[in-house]
């Protein structure tokens, strides 16, 4: 028999405390691996949120139709955020999600600070879908959802305004040129086709 009684308490609580948190850690790991077998590999990234810079998952898009863009803000293909907003504003009940990631890799036409293109988004266009911290889409230090869509696609952004079209299975992908104005019949065509798919 142990001669300190409360010695003998002190380690049975001890012991259900670490059973606790081990359970708890268990618990939270089959949550996240739960969270990531539904979220397709291609969402399975986390970006920054261009306006506060809060950490955000892509996999909250699971299931929906993703317009990805790299914009800028003083090239001639920036008035496309108002097609963009536009097309945002008229699909997203139906499960259309623009996502915008601001890149300088491009003839230097994003130069600002991450709160002066938050700024300039919504001022000059009232764009209201997520966009992202200024990011690299090309070269050495590819985001790597941008590496993965390029993989996918075949086709890396070869300037500001390319788009990939992500299907609700998160795995069909499409891409188009920056020319692509976000308003071509044919792209809202393709749109419209990835939404009446089934989740």
């Amino acid at each position: 028999m142990m001669p300190f009684p409360h010695l003998r308490e002190t380690l049975r609580r001890g012991t259900a405390a670490i059973l606790l948190v081990c359970a708890a850690t268990a618990i939270g790991a089959s949550a996240q691996a739960a969270e990531s077998s539904a979220c397709p590999a291609l969402l399975q990234h986390r970006f920054d949120r261009l306006q506060d810079e809060k950490p955000q998952s892509l996999c909250q898009y699971s299931g929906q139709v993703v317009l990805v863009v790299n914009t800028a803000s003083f090239c001639g293909f920036t008035k496309q955020y108002e097609g963009l907003e536009a097309l945002h504003a008229r699909y997203k009940a139906q499960g259309l999600v623009v996502l915008g990631f601001p890149s300088n890799d491009f003839g230097s036409q994003e130069p600002g600070s991450n709160q002066a293109i938050a700024e300039f988004c919504e001022n000059t266009f009232g764009v209201k879908f997520p966009m992202f911290s200024k990011t690299s889409v090309t070269g050495r230090h590819t985001n790597p959802l941008f590496l993965q869509l390029a993989q996918s696609t075949g086709e890396r952004p070869r300037w500001n305004f390319h788009k990939y079209l992500i299907a609700r299975d998160g795995q069909t992908v499409k891409s188009y040129a920056s020319g692509v104005d976000p308003q071509n019949p044919n792209f809202i065509k393709d749109i419209e086709k990835l939404l009446s798919a089934k989740k």
